[in-house]
Formats: C-alpha cells, sequence, structure tokens
C-alpha cells in the first residue's frame, strides 16, 4: 500500500500552502531561514523536503552538504529542477521514513517541517538515533478547533491523509527527545491568518 503522500501532486499542495488564508508556505519559507542560520553546522537534513521551499536561504559558503529527504520521487526531482545553483551541495533521497530510517546518512543538523504529525513520535525517534545530528529544529501546527487543514479549494487533495495523521504536542516531542538524549534549547510561535499557529522547538544533544 503507497504512503498518501507519494499520491499528491506538488501542485495541490504548495497551491494550498501559499493560499492567502493559509500562509503557510511564507510562513515556513522565512521561519526556515533561521534554523538555517541559527547553529555553527555545515550539513543539513531536511526530512520532507517536499519542493524545496526554503533552500534557497542554503548559504553556499556555510553548508557543505544539504540533504533533502521525502517519500514522493516528484518533489525530490522538482526540488533539484529549482535549485541548480545548489549542484555538488544537494543531495535528494528517496526514503520512506516509516520504514527505512537505517538508510540515512549522518548530519549536524536535522530540520523537520510539518513531519513529525505524519510519521509520530517513535519513528521520529529512531530517525535522529541514526542520523545523530548536533542540533534539531522541528516546527509543529498547532490548531484552532478539530479542523487540521484548512479549507480551501484543494482541501480534497489530502483526504488520504486522515489514517497517517497524528496529533502532535510541543510538551510530548520535548519528552520524547528528553529519552534520546536531546534538550529543549529554543522555542518561537508563528500566528497564522486562520487562527492556527506554527510553533517551533528546537533541541541540541547532550554532551
Amino acid at each position: 500500500m503507497k504512503n498518501p503522500w507519494e499520491e499528491i501532486p506538488l501542485a495541490a499542495y504548495e497551491g494550498h500552502m501559499q493560499l492567502g488564508c493559509v500562509m503557510q508556505l511564507q510562513a515556513l519559507n522565512e521561519m526556515m531561514k533561521g534554523q538555517l542560520d541559527a547553529y555553527p553546522v555545515s550539513s543539513v537534513m531536511i526530512l520532507g523536503v517536499a519542493g524545496g521551499n526554503g533552500l534557497e536561504h542554503v548559504a553556499k559558503q556555510k553548508f557543505k552538504k544539504v540533504y533533502g529527504v521525502d517519500i514522493n520521487t516528484h518533489y525530490l526531482q522538482q526540488t533539484l529542477h529549482r535549485y541548480p545553483e545548489l549542484k555538488g551541495v544537494l543531495e535528494c533521497l528517496h526514503v520512506d521514513l516509516l520504514k527505512e530510517t537505517g538508510r540515512l546518512p549522518p548530519a549536524e543538523l536535522v530540520i523537520a517541517n510539518l513531519l513529525i504529525e505524519y510519521i509520530g513520535y517513535a519513528c521520529f525517534q529512531e530517525a535522529i538515533r541514526q542520523v545523530k545530528p548536533r542540533f534539531v529544529s522541528c516546527i509543529l501546527q498547532m490548531n484552532a478547533g478539530d479542523a487540521w487543514v484548512s479549507d480551501s479549494p484543494y482541501l480534497h487533495a489530502f483526504d488520504g491523509l486522515e489514517p497517517i495523521h497524528h496529533s502532535i504536542e510541543k510538551q510530548a516531542l520535548e519528552k520524547a527527545m528528553t529519552e534520546i538524549g536531546y534538550h529543549a534549547v529554543k522555542a518561537l510561535d508563528y500566528p497564522l491568518p486562520n487562527g492556527k499557529r506554527l510553533v517551533q522547538a528546537d533541541f541540541k544533544r547532550q554532551p
């Protein structure tokens, strides 16, 4: 059985995310700039890279390696096509995180934005154990009410996600990260126009 993320067209995903009533593509782009700039690292792994939103903020003088990981091969092809200036730095990896975390290479920073909701805490812990980053930066969506996908003309493109969607809480994520040796170092709150919020939670590996 295919993961539903393999069936969602990138145009539908990005079209939904950038609508004026949603504004998540724009917010995530701005927040990723801060994530990439925040720590003294030369390698980063972006779990759930989708179409590469935010990769224009990669400073080539800083990063020697950028891994873009996704389950959707079309997303990865589009990412490589959109960022030819990152040739030699950007490597896209087709990995199903629910089954293949053992294929992930090491990196100093892991960025996971709107990803943990679809793989759960335990799978995310496995990915971090495998990659062994010094820093982890996550962005979670905090919902207003019960609807976790905002109403839009693209709404039904996401119908298949319901069975794999997990409700994620910042405190529970902090507990899960503590269990594998990471402590919280930063938290940011970004309000969205539809009453939802993006919450950034950053962690550092304990010595």
